[in-house]
């Protein structure tokens, strides 16, 4: 019997597959990709009598995948936070699933796991621009400030690094990025024991200065949409570049647009952070999905740029969550 651990590779999904085999180690194949590499589970060679544990990938996206897993005769395990769809009721599918605004799938492992390890939940929910919610969090765990500073810094770094069209534009390999961390416990002696904390923040702060100069913005009343140029610093920087104007100007929407090779844009949308929701909606509409605060589109036909725009300033129009 084989198991498999399928997990986005981003900072949520690497620190709450990292939480759960903390506290439930498992001998298993790792299945990852960059961020928007999303329908993991059609990458699953597994057999009747295998098992399964599924982390921060949308459900509704892998959902033939999943089906056909579960009529195999799979175990499934499934934590998430993104929009599922209508969940299939099957008897070998165990699914961990809340999609509220103000969570992320490390907190939902967290809770899972009766808080074992919690600071490493701090940094999946500041990695996914969840501040409030991984402020909470670590006050919880009585942290020092500078403590929760450095903790900030990792998610967020570890977030970044998942950007990109393929591995070769990241800075870390997803799996060498969890490989590096399981050793630690604790994150903070992570950081002290490693340089990846430093090496991605260099990284980063280039990435951010270089899309302040590039990006080419369109403003409406209540939105803002960024393009960038096609290369792999702009595909790095995407999300962070994103999450960095939706705390500048919290009272609207923001996107950010990056050309892919096919001519495609991919597409992270973040909600106001004063009304954080209808990103999913909002993406859905143009092929794409994720969550209440943010989401995205992996490929925006060119054609319908001009509409996905006027949808944004519409989407967000009035400053409060958008009606369902």
């Amino acid at each position: 019997m084989a198991h498999f651990d399928v997990f986005n590779g981003d900072a949520d999904g690497i620190c709450a597959l990292h939480q759960l085999r903390l506290r439930h180690p498992v001998d298993a194949q790792l299945v990852t990709g960059v961020k928007r590499d999303v329908c993991l589970l059609r990458r699953v060679k597994a057999q009747s009598g295998d098992s399964v544990t599924v982390l921060d990938v949308s459900l509704d996206a892998n959902r033939v995948s999943l089906v056909s897993l579960l009529n195999r005769g799979i175990d499934v395990e499934y934590f998430d936070h993104h929009f599922p769809g209508r969940i299939p009721h099957a008897a070998r599918l165990v699914a961990h699933i809340d999609t509220s605004a103000d969570t992320c799938t490390g907190l939902i492992v967290s809770r899972h796991v009766r808080g074992e390890n919690r600071l490493w939940a701090v940094v999946a929910a500041y990695g996914d621009n969840l501040a409030h919610a991984a402020h909470q969090a670590a006050v919880s765990c009585a942290l020092r400030d500078p403590d929760e500073h450095r903790l900030r810094e990792l998610g967020e770094a570890i977030n970044y690094n998942a950007y990109g069209e393929s591995i070769a534009d990241l800075i870390v390999d997803p799996v060498a990025m969890y490989r590096a961390i399981q050793p630690f416990s604790n994150p903070l002696d992570f950081i002290a024991a490693t340089n990846l904390l430093d090496r991605l923040t260099l990284a980063r702060n280039e990435d951010i200065e270089s899309a302040s100069r590039h990006a080419a913005m369109q403003r409406s009343a209540n939105a803002s949409a960024y393009v960038l140029p096609g290369a792999a610093w702009s595909r790095r920087v995407r999300g962070e570049f994103a999450n960095l104007m939706a705390r500048r100007e919290p009272l609207r929407g923001h996107a950010v647009l990056v050309p892919r090779q096919d001519g495609k844009y991919v597409v992270s949308v973040r909600a106001p952070v004063s009304a954080p929701c209808g990103a999913d909606r909002l993406c859905r509409k143009f092929g794409g999905n994720g969550r209440l605060a943010a989401a995205g589109i992996d490929g925006l036909d060119p054609a319908r740029l001009d509409a996905f725009i006027a949808a944004l300033g519409e989407m967000f129009s009035d400053g409060h969550c958008p009606p369902v």
